[in-house]
């Protein structure tokens, strides 16, 4: 081909593209202010274009909240989300040091500790933001629209299926009492350690307040000599090895997400009630992308957030408007109704947990009953 030949092609190649409907881009469109929104949240996302990398300080595993954090890229793909997975307890203590320091910190806490994170809340170190998502939510999901509860984790009975026929397991506490008393549980048994989870705390003394059996399992555990540990994980080892054969108000959604690979690990529900905690977050006051942290924080609460939760991370949604494996509504048919689900609300009886003589009054008990000090 000549070069004026070569020249004419792509004059005539130009004007054809030219002349073609524009197409938005997806990277466009995928900034759009979501639906229901009011019309200036697109001045939020604006400035989260200009904030660079969110911080996130998480006690959600890194597995469980890596569909989350991949569909919240598609919805805003210019943001750079650094996600750090830390124990309930180190979450919260390394945000005090960094803060007391005037160090960087994180722009969000994301953490299943409700009373760590409703304390700091009250302390002064919570933004006070008023969520376009608050509207679909119940007063005790969140503390003065700076705390938010975003799922809805049910403790539940954890245990090995091949070491454990389906029709011995204990329907209530009672039940389960009454087993851990009869003497061929020994060292088989995984449980939290209360005084090194934030999480393990809460669990704990909330099933202290709400369980008139709780005394009886409490002795049972101390009986069997339970593994005491801080992390989830740890224990779902010992239940999928064999080296425990039951967990204790073990976190549901973990053990959910661990079923897809794990079909030996069996999990039960109590018919005479069920805890179920939330998943707290808020934004922290002095955050370096406070614009971004909002996005993130509505994109939990959302229903499209919510629906990931779902189906995809395997954490019991909080919403109703949800349908899929790990909903509220399919958690209340399984615990037997909604009088038999005892959510722990986010408010400030939570503090009441941190109250020196309060928590040591607990603590006193559970040493006393489980560890036989």
């Amino acid at each position: 081909m000549s070069h004026v030949s070569s020249v004419r092609f792509t004059s005539v190649l130009s004007a054809a593209l030219l002349a073609l409907p524009l197409i938005a881009a997806p990277y466009a469109a995928a900034q759009a202010v979501p639906n229901g929104y009011p019309a200036d949240y697109a001045k939020t996302i604006d400035a989260a274009k200009k904030e660079g990398k969110l911080v996130i300080y998480s006690s959600t595993d890194q597995a469980s909240a890596t569909p989350l954090l991949d569909d919240f890229k598609k919805e805003y793909p210019f943001v750079n989300v650094e996600y750090q997975d830390i124990g309930t307890s180190q979450l919260y203590s390394r945000f005090l040091a960094e803060a007391a320091a005037g160090s960087p910190s994180a722009d969000l806490l994301w953490s299943s500790a409700m009373d760590l994170q409703v304390k700091l809340a009250a302390d002064g170190y919570a933004l006070s933001y008023a969520s376009p998502e608050s509207k679909n939510f119940a007063p005790e999901n969140s503390y003065q629209n700076m705390a938010f509860g975003t799922t809805l984790e049910p403790a539940a009975l954890i245990y090995n299926k091949r070491l454990v026929k389906a029709g011995d397991l204990p329907a209530t506490h009672a039940a389960f009492a009454k087993l851990l008393s009869g003497g061929k549980l020994s060292g088989k048994l995984a449980t939290w350690d209360p005084e090194k989870s934030g999480v393990g705390f809460t669990l704990m003394e909330y099933d202290n307040q709400s369980n008139k059996d709780f005394g009886a399992v409490s002795q049972g555990l101390g009986k069997a000599q339970a593994g005491l540990y801080s992390s989830t994980g740890a224990m779902l080892e010992k239940v999928v090895s064999g080296e425990a054969l039951y967990g204790y108000n073990i976190i549901g959604s973990y053990a959910l997400l661990r079923q897809q690979t794990v079909p030996d690990l069996g999990m039960k529900f109590w018919k005479d009630g069920t805890i179920a905690f939330q998943r707290v977050a808020f934004i922290n006051k002095n955050a370096k992308a406070p614009n971004t942290a909002k996005l993130f924080l509505d994109y939990l609460l959302s229903r499209r957030g919510q629906l990931v939760m779902a189906n995809k991370a395997l954490i019991y949604s909080l919403r109703s408007d949800v349908a899929g494996k790990a909903t509220r509504t399919t958690l209340t048919q399984q615990v037997g109704g909604a009088a038999n689900l005892k959510i722990i609300a986010v408010d400030k009886r939570l503090l009441d947990n941190l109250v020196p003589a309060t928590r040591n009054a607990f603590l006193d008990i559970w040493r006393k009953n489980v560890k036989g000090q």
